[in-house]
């Protein structure tokens, strides 16, 4: 007659795939929330948008962020366009502020999210942080899936992973970098290591900082994160942005990304050789 020990487990009672927890405590509401004045109070969400002269598609983004639920911000950076971006963000009823000269993209995200703390209410939760490119017009309320899982707790941060894009004219080959970067210094591989739509806590993005300069942005945010022990998932989402073609500045475009996303894991690579 065979026995079984108690720590053994049949297969009936094999347990069920564990849910992904985010790093990131997850703030009280509801009648628990106290005397802190955030009792029943759900988390803001805010989005930032980067952009730079993106006059013909930013108002339809800013109002398409804005139709998010749960959105109650919506910040544009303006990171020194030449055209009306500015004042077709702020007719479309967004916060505008704007980098008299161009800094680039991390800069830009580093200017939203000062903004979007600046609006945080010291008696609320910060708000979660949504950014989108300022390209998407209507389709920027597609980003929606990405709040959950990290509202929720699932997750510290949510990428978009985006259906193919019309016009599209690169071969894979900066992504491709990108994800066997992100795959050895983490051991995750996403699908779409570039996208930068992509939700946040605060606690989430502060460890990202200072942010990758250039176009490893979303790479080294990624790497950085994860090897800190935040949980980051991917989420399908409907979004359509203006995409790189394959004439020559389409390719100068994606030499430009190699280099900077190159630039970016050298670094990470050899913050982890000398343990900084």
């Amino acid at each position: 007659m065979s026995t079984e020990s108690a720590d053994q487990v049949t297969p009936d009672q094999e347990a069920a795939p564990a849910i992904p927890q985010a790093k990131t405590p997850r703030p009280v509401t509801g009648d628990a929330g106290g005397a802190g004045g955030s009792a029943g109070v759900q988390q803001g969400v805010a989005v930032v948008i980067p952009c730079k002269n993106e006059q013909e598609r930013i108002g339809a983004t800013v109002r398409g962020a804005k139709a998010i639920p749960g959105v109650d911000l919506v910040v544009v950076v303006d990171d020194g366009s030449d055209d009306d971006t500015q004042g077709a963000a702020r007719a479309a009823g967004a916060v505008l502020v704007r980098h008299t000269q161009n800094r680039g993209k991390a800069a830009a995200m580093e200017t939203g999210a000062k903004i979007v703390a600046m609006r945080d209410r010291p008696d609320f939760p910060a708000r979660l942080l949504l950014f989108i490119d300022g390209d998407l017009s209507e389709s920027a309320v597609n980003t929606a899936p990405l709040v959950p899982p990290v509202l929720e707790g699932a997750a510290d941060v949510s990428i978009a992973n985006l259906p193919v894009q019309e016009g599209a004219g690169g071969r894979g080959f900066v992504v491709g970098a990108a994800r066997k970067a992100i795959t050895s210094m983490t051991g995750w591989t996403p699908k779409q290591p570039l996208s930068g739509m992509r939700c946040l806590t605060r606690e989430a993005f502060d460890a990202a900082v200072p942010l990758a300069r250039g176009w490893g942005v979303e790479t080294a945010m990624t790497i950085d994160l994860l090897r800190k022990g935040y949980v980051a998932v991917e989420i399908p989402c409907d979004i359509q942005h203006r995409a790189s073609a394959n004439d020559f500045a389409g390719q100068m475009h994606r030499a430009e990304q190699y280099r900077d996303v190159q630039l970016a894991v050298a670094a990470r690579q050899i913050k982890r050789i000398f343990g900084h």
